[in-house]
């Protein structure tokens, strides 16, 4: 009789492939309460530059009559007009001056110090520092108040720019190695050898080796320092005395006194002092994000 070869059947194969299906990707998952977490922090930080702005604009006699979210129907620059015409642009004059003086300093001092300590770190003198740089941090500058004023009072630089300087590139630095030295320490060793090879010194491996590789580091280090020098207020509150002294924090002060009711005006120096961190931060925005990442990608 002849035979009938039957194909086999594949129900099977079908409820295998079925049982095989892939599973949604976990990083495809949309995650809620982030997303919930990231809108609510938005709206903490933004409520309050909104209300800054908007009330920056208003007349003064509308502020207490009108809507605090609301923006005024006829906004205005009055406010503005009034707090340049309060020396604002001294006390900013002021504040770039000792900005600047402090940052500059401090970071290239800093810089140095790291690469010292990296690559000299037998010796025990450099390690004594490396150590004397650590205990820096745990010095908060509100303990240190008190000698700081005896020393710029023996010094003879009561009420001067100078004596707001000095102490600020002496708190900037401990920080600034930290940083530094990390992102030193992890620059290969055999680019070093290299160019001791060809004849180089460790002046020209620190300018031309060392420098351009972290200098995503010295851009955050930079900007930091900058950010907390110019937002600097006890500072400046307890070393200086004259009206031309003041800077942009300790004016803001004196505008609150000076102009006790009047906030849409104190609103305004706000702003004008808050407009140069914000461009700070637009044209050296990728510089920051790459050097505050760099270290997770080790």
């Amino acid at each position: 009789m002849p035979t009938t070869v039957t194909e086999p059947r594949r129900p099977r194969e079908t409820t295998l492939r079925r049982r095989q299906r892939p599973f949604p990707h976990p990083a495809r998952r949309r995650n809620w309460v982030g997303g919930l977490a990231g809108w609510l922090w938005f709206v903490v930080v933004a409520v309050p530059l909104y209300w800054t702005l908007i009330t920056s604009l208003k007349a003064q006699s509308r502020y207490y009559t009108s809507n605090p979210l609301v923006p005024s129907a006829g906004p205005t620059l009055d406010n503005y007009r009034l707090v340049v015409e309060s020396d604002f642009l001294r006390y900013f004059l002021n504040s770039v001056v000792v900005t600047a003086g402090a940052v500059l300093p401090a970071v290239v001092f800093s810089f140095m110090a790291a690469y010292a300590v990296v690559r000299g770190w037998r010796m025990r003198i450099l390690r004594v520092m490396n150590g004397l740089f650590l205990m820096g941090l745990a010095i908060p500058l509100q303990a240190t108040v008190i000698p700081v004023y005896l020393i710029i009072i023996k010094l003879h630089l009561y009420d001067s720019l100078l004596a707001l300087i000095l102490p600020s590139i002496a708190f900037a630095i401990p920080l600034s190695v930290l940083v530094l030295s990390n992102f030193v320490r992890d620059i290969p060793k055999e680019l070093f050898d290299s160019m001791r090879i060809d004849g180089a010194s460790e002046w020209t491996a620190l300018w031309r080796l060392a420098a351009p590789l972290t200098r995503p580091a010295i851009i955050t280090v930079t900007i930091f320092n900058a950010l907390t020098i110019w937002n600097g207020f006890l500072l400046p509150l307890i070393l200086t005395q004259s009206p031309d002294r003041r800077t942009l924090p300790l004016a803001l002060w004196t505008f609150q006194g000076q102009y006790g009711v009047n906030v849409p005006a104190v609103l305004a120096a706000v702003v004008l002092t808050t407009l140069p961190v914000l461009v700070l931060y637009a044209f050296a925005r990728r510089q920051l994000l790459s050097g505050l990442t760099a270290g997770f990608g080790r």
